[in-house]
């Protein structure tokens, strides 16, 4: 017969045989049962931790999460600080550059004697009455 192994009837439980108690000698027992109390009282005695351990246990963890988390956010907000301040100077650096670079360009389109250094250095001109001496 097929059934549901999760499904509980009592019809199904009262249709099989009582199992039987098998007693076994047990040394707990046999030491003294007026000195160590019955078995669920040994049970209780060997496996409870009182409540205030397992909420200490559960602040400390917690504590320790929120220590990690502060941690690992002061670092990398350290790191993104650095990484502003790198960029900020290398903005300030290409603002320079570019400044020069358009005082540059004005030079060059308002004064004679800078447009004819650039033609004579860059170009490598010169007058039509100069003589040109290579030199190696």
């Amino acid at each position: 017969m097929a059934a549901n192994p999760i499904w509980n009837d009592a019809r199904l439980a009262a249709q099989r045989p009582a199992a039987r108690v098998l007693t076994l000698p047990s040394p707990v027992l046999e030491a003294g049962v007026e000195t160590l109390g019955t078995r669920t009282k040994i049970r209780r005695r060997d496996l409870s931790i009182p409540s205030w351990v397992v909420f200490c246990m559960i602040m400390l963890a917690t504590f320790a999460v929120c220590v990690t988390v502060t941690m690992r956010t002061y670092a990398e907000r350290g790191s993104a600080e650095r990484k502003f301040d790198e960029m900020n100077t290398d903005v300030q650096k290409i603002h320079q550059a570019n400044l020069s670079l358009r005082r540059d360009i004005e030079r060059l389109h308002k004064d004679p004697w800078a447009i004819e250094a650039a033609a004579r250095t860059r170009l490598n001109m010169v007058r039509s009455n100069e003589v040109v001496v290579p030199l190696e």
